[in-house]
C-alpha cells in the first residue's frame, strides 16, 4: 500500500512555495517580459516551454488537473487523467503541448490571475483534511494509500520530484 511521505500541512505549504517561486520570477514584468525568451529547463516529456508565460500557462495545467483529481478522489470518483490511457509519455507530452499551446492566446495577466486562483484553491483542498484522513485508505476513491498518496502521485513529476514542478523547470532542484 502506498503511504504518504507529507502530512496535509506539508504538502500544501510545499506548493505554496512552488508557486511563489513561481510568481517570484513574474512580479512586476510585462506582457513583452513574460513572453521573451527564457531558459525553462526541459522535463523528462520534453522542452515545450519558451517562456515564464509558457512556464505559468504550463504549470497552471497541471495544478488545475491534480485539483480536478482531489476534488473527484472527494466525491468517491477517479478523475480521467488517472486512467492508464492518459498515464502515457505520449499523453504526458501532447497534454503539455496543448496546455501551452492554450495558454499563449490568453494575455499573460490573465494566466497569472488563473494560477493564482487555482493555487489557492488547490492548497485550500489539501488543507481541508487532517492528518488522519490524509493517510486514511477509503479518501482515495480507490487509488491505493488515500488522498495523501493520490496528491503526491498527482504532484510529481516524471522524474520523481514531489510538490516542486515549478522548481524543476526553473532547475531549483535536483532532478
Amino acid at each position: 500500500m502506498r503511504t504518504p511521505t507529507t502530512t496535509p500541512a506539508q504538502a500544501a505549504e510545499l506548493i505554496r512555495r512552488d508557486q511563489d517561486l513561481l510568481l517570484s520570477r513574474t512580479e512586476g514584468l510585462s506582457e513583452t517580459e513574460l513572453r521573451a525568451p527564457y531558459d525553462v529547463t526541459a522535463g523528462p516529456l520534453g522542452d515545450f516551454c519558451d517562456s515564464l508565460h509558457d512556464l505559468v500557462a504550463h504549470v497552471l495545467m497541471w495544478d488545475e488537473i491534480t485539483l480536478a483529481v482531489l476534488r473527484d478522489a472527494r466525491a468517491a470518483r477517479l478523475h480521467w487523467s488517472l486512467d492508464p490511457r492518459w498515464e502515457t509519455a505520449d499523453s504526458g507530452r501532447a497534454l503539455n503541448l496543448g496546455g501551452v499551446e492554450a495558454g499563449r492566446r490568453i494575455p499573460s495577466e490573465l494566466v497569472l490571475h488563473r494560477f493564482r486562483s487555482v493555487g489557492a484553491a488547490l492548497v485550500d483542498e489539501i488543507s481541508q483534511y487532517d492528518d488522519g484522513t490524509w493517510t486514511d485508505p477509503s479518501t482515495g476513491a480507490g487509488f491505493d494509500g488515500g488522498i495523501g498518496a493520490l496528491a503526491e502521485y498527482v504532484s510529481t513529476t516524471p522524474d520523481g520530484i514531489l510538490f516542486a514542478h515549478a522548481a524543476r523547470h526553473l532547475a531549483m532542484v535536483r532532478a
